[in-house]
């Protein structure tokens, strides 16, 4: 018997071939028109942020909720307010960074003396907390201190930023969380895993003893004193001999405790 059935000819190849083609082509376009759409809206919301940052340029340099809220607007375009504007091989007319070129260099230049500020109370503080302190109270020794940024209403975020501004540099200033706290550590030397949870017991607690380390976290003597010996070689925690048994306390918990 004959087959009804026709075989594939060379024209339905040929078909097959120019439809994925188009839709190759049109794929292509579509991309191409939501690429520009997309850099298009991106030029106008820079355009409109650079009159934002003009037309409340005052409000920015003064306000802390202000100038954090101005960042992360930058922020969610891919700006870096701190970082040069000619990282990415563009040319700036007056070179500097972002904020730099919009508002005059003053908002930089805040930043610089913070940061300035900052290293200076890291430093001076070094031999009450072992090159570990709160932001907070980085942020409240800014505000009464007579130096560089003394008197300057800032804010936790304004300090964050400042420390962040001295990575470049390999200053050796990072942030990092102790319990619910952000610290600035400035030495290099970093933290074991005892020594964090030491520190982070002494966050919630207060102090802590050398029993209450072998109870709670169910450590041999030994290794209590090792811990504790590392911590205070790092002047990371004071020692209070006058309680029957020796406490050991955190510089930053007092200075939080005697502020309020």
């Amino acid at each position: 018997m004959s087959s009804n059935r026709r075989g594939v000819g060379l024209s339905a190849f040929t078909r097959n071939h120019i439809s994925t083609a188009q839709y190759a082509s049109h794929g292509n376009a579509l991309r191409s028109a939501q690429s520009d759409s997309l850099q298009t809206q991106l030029s106008v919301f820079q355009s409109l942020l650079h009159q934002f940052s003009i037309t409340h340029a005052k409000d920015i340099r003064s306000n802390p909720t202000f100038r954090a809220e101005f960042a992360r607007m930058c922020n969610a375009i891919g700006v870096d307010p701190l970082a040069s504007s000619n990282a990415g091989g563009g040319k700036a007319e007056s070179g500097g960074s972002f904020w730099a070129q919009m508002l005059g260099g003053s908002v930089n230049d805040f930043y610089f003396e913070l940061a300035v500020r900052v290293v200076e109370v890291c430093r001076d503080t070094r031999a009450e907390n072992g090159g570990m302190i709160a932001v907070a109270e980085v942020r409240q020794r800014v505000q009464k201190g007579k130096g560089i940024g003394g008197g300057m209403e800032v804010s936790d975020d304004d300090v964050l930023r400042a420390v962040d501004s001295l990575r470049p540099l390999g200053s050796g200033f990072t942030i990092m969380k102790l319990g619910h706290n952000q610290m600035i550590r400035s030495v290099p030397k970093e933290l074991n895993t005892d020594q964090s949870t030491v520190l982070e017991a002494i966050q919630v607690l207060g102090y802590v003893t050398l029993s209450m380390l072998q109870i709670n976290l169910s450590w041999e003597r030994a290794r209590s004193i090792a811990v504790i010996d590392d911590l205070m070689a790092d002047s990371l925690v004071w020692v209070d001999k006058q309680a029957e048994e020796t406490e050991y306390w955190s510089p930053t918990f007092i200075h939080d405790t005697g502020g309020q």
